[in-house]
């Protein structure tokens, strides 16, 4: 738990590996514009969804303006070249480079200087040079993530999520406001009917051994959802985030591998 509140309070930092991708060129910022579920006018740093021409999710990204035309993409580990192709494919007549980056930064929950981190109720920052403070081990980020409601790709979006079923990264990842880009249909339509998709991503708190990704969440017997991430917490019980069925309205509880389970309403973390 001293790692865990050292990390929580900005007195210690933890390595999160990421994806990079800088954008280049003089058509950079209007190419974006139009890829990006995301406003980019007089943004530095923002998160934003990379969709599908259906509207079901590719990538979630944070985006920084560098100078001039220049933007960095950064994303999950493992995801930069899927994301890299996907870029690519929808690159016609427009003057734009799309390159890998090293990421060379350590993660933060203090003001610094770098590119800022912020996923309510988690605030840090990004930054190049390691923080003289000691470094927590990497898994806390992990049980950070999942408090914090923060999806993972290949975890909790897929080629298969709508992105309304994750309520977080439609409030910090689209603009309603802005002209179109690619997916803009599906999320709007949703928007417009009152975000009613027939699943959310929920919390899970539970005793025991943290749930393997695929476990069913049951309530009064009938399967309702499953586990999608899962962490043992320093402080002895395990976390976990999963798709629920939209009528199973949280606080509730459930069972998981036979387990007591509380479904609750994210974040986690106050």
């Amino acid at each position: 738990m001293s790692d865990y509140e050292a990390l929580r309070e900005g007195r210690a930092f933890v390595r999160v590996e990421r994806d990079a991708l800088a954008v280049t060129g003089p058509d950079a910022f209007d190419y974006l514009q139009g890829q990006l579920s995301q406003e980019l006018t007089g943004v530095s740093t923002a998160w934003s969804l990379v969709l599908q021409p259906q509207g079901k999710v590719d990538a979630l990204v944070r985006v920084t303006r560098l100078e001039g035309e220049a933007f960095l993409l950064d994303t999950d580990a493992g995801w930069g070249e899927p994301l890299a192709a996907r870029l690519e494919r929808f690159k016609l007549r427009v003057k734009v480079e799309i390159a890998p980056v090293p990421w060379e930064r350590v993660r933060v929950f203090a003001d610094g200087e770098g590119i800022p981190f912020d996923w309510p109720p988690l605030t840090g920052t990004d930054v190049a040079r390691t923080p003289p403070m000691d470094e927590a081990p990497a898994e806390l980020w992990e049980v950070l993530r999942i408090e914090a409601g923060f999806p993972r790709l290949g975890a909790e979006l897929t080629d298969r999520t709508i992105p309304a079923e994750v309520a977080a990264a439609v409030e910090r990842g689209v603009s309603f406001t802005k002209g179109c880009f690619t997916g803009q249909e599906l999320v709007a339509r949703i928007d417009s009917r009152g975000g009613n998709v027939p699943r959310n991503l929920r919390g899970l708190v539970l005793e025991g051994e943290p749930p393997a990704p695929g476990e069913a969440i049951v309530v009064d017997g009938r399967e309702v959802g499953t586990v999608t991430s899962a962490a043992a917490h320093p402080n002895g019980h395990a976390v976990a985030l999963g798709f629920v069925r939209r009528e199973v309205t949280p606080p509730a509880e459930a069972t998981v591998g036979g387990r007591v389970a509380r479904i609750a309403a994210l974040p986690l973390l106050s």
